[in-house]
């Protein structure tokens, strides 16, 4: 891999860092705001879907970060215990398997959004939920890219 390439991979593993933990605080923050204000008989009616939200984009971007470093969830007994070429090989077949179905998946969120955006639910108030949606395919094609690379670059050790 390139200088410059390294570097860009650096540079977007620390953005998917800044807003993991951006988001990561921001639902501590609002989650404990929303359990005090509900003790003194308040809270915000918005702000539990919202939650909801940033459960699923931090799940999502922890997923894009597990995969980053080869700690996603994985059946790689083979290619535990195989060396060289043999190894190589079943990892090319297994980030390629990763890849197609991350792929599938992007597609179907974004059926999921079109029959949202048709059906115009709303998530709360005049925020569409489709909105909330918007992180699937980006994320599943995201993974399909990062596995796709990883099944070309199949010996080499992830950039951290």
């Amino acid at each position: 891999m390139t200088r410059v390439g390294k570097r860009l991979l650096v540079w977007l593993n620390r953005l998917e860092n800044t807003l993991i933990a951006t988001l990561a605080l921001l639902l501590v923050l609002l989650s404990g705001a929303q359990v005090l204000l509900r003790l003194g008989n308040h809270g915000i009616v918005w702000l539990d879907p919202l939650l909801r939200v940033l459960v699923l984009w931090l799940a999502m971007l922890g997923a894009l970060a597990a995969a980053r470093v080869d700690k996603h969830i994985s059946l790689d007994v083979l290619g535990r215990l195989l060396r060289g070429p043999a190894r190589r090989f079943v990892r090319l077949l297994s980030f390629g398997f990763a890849a197609v179905v991350s792929a599938m998946l992007a597609q179907a969120a974004l059926g999921l959004i079109e029959v949202d955006r048709e059906a115009q639910t709303r998530l709360f108030g005049s925020v569409p939920s489709w909105w909330a949606e918007s992180i699937l395919p980006v994320v599943f094609g995201l993974l399909a890219l990062r596995f796709l690379l990883r099944a070309v670059v199949a010996g080499e050790e992830p950039v951290p």
